[in-house]
């Protein structure tokens, strides 16, 4: 059995879990925090150029990117759930699910680099294009790459030593918290993204994807309930938390991440099945008015041949 400082173990712990404490333990002195303070007034005050200049620019999306997507990721991270994550892996679950599937995705529909590339000067906007067309942006965005890199980084970190490290450095443990961002950033940009991107697959594709995601949450999730050893060794037990049982608490982390890999995949389907439509109808629109204008043309020229 792996040993735990006591002395790090007892700061560790935090008070029970209620709604109160979850409250009263926030923190805004975090990097994360000025990160997301940052992101957001870099958003709106694209936002504000493009009004300035006459431009209109979707409320959805400016709701979107600030709301669930940069408030998702403030709600696990900046709130009183912080004092829980290394306490109870329910918790760690909670985050593990908003940081890779739900924030990524309200990022992802509020396309910051579509409004980054119609507000920067003509040099940053130029240097954004080159990195957005590399090859190691191509590389990432890559579907395949990317379904891959999402699915195999939970096995390697709950089934290897690396999430007890994570555990016991708080530097490691919030560097997984923006891995998880980034992660789940690379998977769903070019899935449901509205930015450009290059290598983007058709909708069928995409979806298929999307559908083949759901038995590796439901196989992690059912992993961990009928795991006979705890995650992350002794370093739970250790905490001596009256109120929690590890055992217990162990299951119910499995049970979120099953259930909420599902809804949020299946949810995810339905979008991109409401943009798939929504493209089609664009389609549709777009070569009729190219009918118009041909049988326009015809008809001039037919009234110029009379």
């Amino acid at each position: 059995m792996l040993h735990v400082d006591p002395i790090l173990a007892a700061t560790s712990a935090p008070p029970p879990f209620t709604v109160g404490t979850v409250l009263t333990e926030t923190r805004l002195d975090s990097w994360l925090a000025l990160g997301l303070v940052l992101a957001a007034g870099l958003y709106l005050y694209g936002v504000y150029r493009l009004r300035l200049r006459g431009d209109r620019w979707p409320i959805a999306r400016t709701v979107f990117f600030i709301g669930p997507g940069l408030g998702g990721i403030a709600l696990v991270t900046v709130s009183g759930l912080h004092a829980y994550d290394t306490a109870l892996l329910s918790v760690h679950m909670i985050q593990h699910m908003v940081l890779s599937m739900v924030a990524p995705i309200f990022l992802a529909l509020g396309a910051p680099m579509t409004l980054a590339l119609r507000t920067l000067p003509v040099g940053p906007r130029k240097r954004l294009l080159a990195i957005v067309h590399s090859r190691v942006a191509r590389v990432y965005s890559f579907p395949l790459v990317a379904f891959a890199i999402f699915v195999v980084n939970p096995f390697v970190l709950y089934f290897s030593d690396l999430y007890r490290f994570t555990l016991e450095h708080a530097w490691a443990h919030e560097l997984v918290h923006a891995h998880f961002i980034m992660t789940g950033c690379v998977f769903f940009w070019p899935l449901l993204g509205l930015d450009p991107l290059p290598g983007r697959w058709p909708y069928p594709a995409r979806a298929l994807l999307m559908l083949l995601s759901v038995p590796f949450h439901t196989v992690l999730g059912l992993t961990i309930m009928q795991s006979t050893t705890l995650f992350g060794g002794d370093w739970y037990p250790s905490l001596n938390l009256g109120w929690s049982d590890p055992w217990d608490d162990q299951v119910v982390a499995g049970g979120i991440l099953w259930a909420g890999g599902e809804f949020v995949s299946v949810t995810m389907l339905a979008v991109l099945v409401v943009q798939w439509v929504k493209q089609s109808e664009r389609e549709a629109r777009r070569v009729d008015r190219e009918l118009d204008r041909q049988e326009a043309r015809e008809r001039a020229a037919d009234a110029a041949a009379t």
